[in-house]
């Protein structure tokens, strides 16, 4: 239901301030700042996303929970989608999306209405989709030979025996 309130409701805004605006400044001046936001905020969306991806590479190689820098990494493509959109209401959006105590304040709104059932990160269970080790394929086949000590075998050899002691 919200979905299709979004799209019935924002290209009726996006026409009424077209028209509010063009009939303010006119035609020409108008045109020319809808592309001129898009030339910015590309720009800005660029600068913004190599800053995530190297904050989502960093959270990575800590092993830090990731989802903070992919929820900024989400909301700065949102933003340069409605930046490229033509009109005033989606660049307002998108622009706002760019500051990023805008992007904290809505990712912790996001975070509190989220439930998180399970959450894994490092090693652990892997899933494999290809052959068990149970499998013949993976059997090495070899030849051993046992060799007895000389030594009492009794006595544990030096090599459990540890550090010498003083």
């Amino acid at each position: 239901m919200y979905l299709f309130l979004a799209f019935l409701l924002v290209p009726i805004i996006e026409i009424a301030l077209f028209i509010q605006v063009g009939g303010l400044i006119g035609l020409w001046p108008t045109l020319a700042i809808v592309v001129l936001t898009a030339v910015i905020g590309t720009i800005m969306v660029r600068t913004q996303g190599r800053m995530a991806l190297v904050n989502l590479q960093r959270s990575f190689s800590e092993l830090d929970d990731p989802t903070e820098p992919l929820a900024h990494g989400a909301m700065i493509l949102l933003s340069g989608v409605l930046l490229l959109t033509p009109g005033f209401f989606t660049d307002a959006v998108g622009f706002a999306l760019l500051v990023p105590g805008i992007r904290v304040a809505v990712f912790k709104y996001l975070k509190s209405k989220a439930t998180i059932t399970h959450f894994q990160m490092g090693t652990g269970a892997q899933f494999r989709t290809g052959p068990t080790p149970s499998d013949q394929d993976d059997v090495i086949d070899g030849d051993f030979t046992e060799v007895r000590s000389r030594q009492n075998p009794s006595k544990p050899s030096k090599w459990v025996e540890g550090p010498p002691q003083h």
